[in-house]
């Protein structure tokens, strides 16, 4: 199965009736076995299912990207044995992302599979809203219950500079669509952007409320090679609550969606103001999520190089989810006890691009 195509075809023979493979060792495992040497609990993984994308954001990407072979991607098989392991061992939240999951063929039976994995408590998609308008009542068959979309910007000329290829207008029908289709907690998430969207922060908050959707506004992190210089655009958490509050009431919310989050209310209104701030407000002492790539390398922490590599394990035991179990214990050894964006501004560390960890 490729997973470059943007159109969506019935589920071929191959996938038809998979379940993970089972051993001794995959019984039901006691909550709270993902436990790092800091005592933080994992109970949320980021799944990866393709690096590809039909956008090429510029904080993402770079321009001419070369994307990985077919044999160098997990199948949608072995997302699913990944998915499942995590979930036998205690992880109740699942996120697919990509690159752009939705456009991965079969994507839907992927994600109806998840959903019916006994212990997971909520599967949840990241995309960047491009192919809304087809996948969104599938979506909800499908199981999924929440939906972050990207949104950067409210002008169609700006939102084709930061995509370099992208239509805003595809995205506000699949924003529409999705809301048709009955999902109740979609999100909006903005990378802040100085001199790129910081002057539209106030319009998105706004828009946000008229549509009584939730937003998120990210500090840009320094990942791959796109990632030198960010020190000129970066647009901090509090900057962006100040402007916020020339025009809103904000009022702090003990709320949490089970990320990294901290989130805000504005009084009368459906809508919650988040802020993930990796530079001014380090959340790493209550982190508790990994990330697995479209290749299959477990990172136990966005900022930092370490993995474990679970694409072999994968193949070398196609009847034996064993070993890919023991490995994702291990990998709670690896995990850091934190990441220092700030230090790498101008010179990052992680040179890895976001469309290759997952976003």
């Amino acid at each position: 199965m490729r997973n470059d195509s943007l159109s969506p075809e019935a589920v071929p023979d191959s996938l038809a009736g998979f379940r993970p493979p089972t051993s001794p060792a995959t019984s039901r495992h006691a909550d709270g076995t993902l436990v790092d040497k800091y005592g933080r609990h994992v109970t949320y993984i980021r799944l990866s299912i393709t690096d590809r994308c039909d956008f090429r954001c510029s904080y993402c990407m770079a321009e001419e990207m070369t994307f990985l072979p077919r044999a160098q991607v997990l199948t949608l098989e072995e997302c699913l044995r990944i998915a499942s392991t995590f979930v036998d061992l205690g992880v109740t939240k699942v996120r697919v992302t990509g690159g752009e999951p939705l456009v991965r063929k079969n994507v839907l039976w992927l994600l109806e599979e998840i959903a019916g994995l006994g212990g997971l408590k909520e599967l949840v998609i990241t995309t960047n809203g491009s192919q809304l308008d087809r996948f969104a009542p599938g979506l909800r068959t499908a199981g999924v219950k929440r939906i972050n979309i990207s949104l950067d910007t409210l002008r169609a000329d700006r939102f084709r500079a930061i995509t370099r290829v992208g239509d805003l207008a595809s995205v506000l029908r699949g924003l529409d669509a999705a809301q048709a289709a009955g999902f109740q907690r979609l999100k909006l998430n903005t990378v802040m952007m100085r001199g790129s969207n910081d002057d539209e922060l106030v319009d998105l908050v706004q828009f946000a409320v008229d549509r009584a959707i939730d937003i998120s506004f990210i500090e840009e992190m320094p990942l791959g090679e796109i990632g030198h210089g960010r020190q000129s655009t970066y647009f901090s958490s509090e900057e962006a609550m100040a402007l916020l509050e020339q025009r809103f009431v904000l009022l702090p919310s003990t709320e949490s969606s089970g990320g990294p989050a901290r989130y805000w209310r504005i009084p009368g209104t459906a809508t919650r103001v988040g802020f993930i701030s990796p530079h001014s407000h380090n959340f790493c002492d209550s982190c508790n999520r990994v990330r697995i790539t479209a290749r299959g390398e477990l990172y136990p922490c966005l900022g930092n190089n370490d993995a474990s590599q679970l694409l072999p394990l994968l193949r070398a035991h196609p009847s034996d989810d064993g070993p890919l179990r023991a490995a994702i214990v291990h990998s709670m050894g690896i995990k850091a006890k934190g990441h220092d964006f700030t230090s790498q501004m101008d010179a990052p560390q992680v040179v890895r691009f976001m469309s290759m960890t997952g976003g």
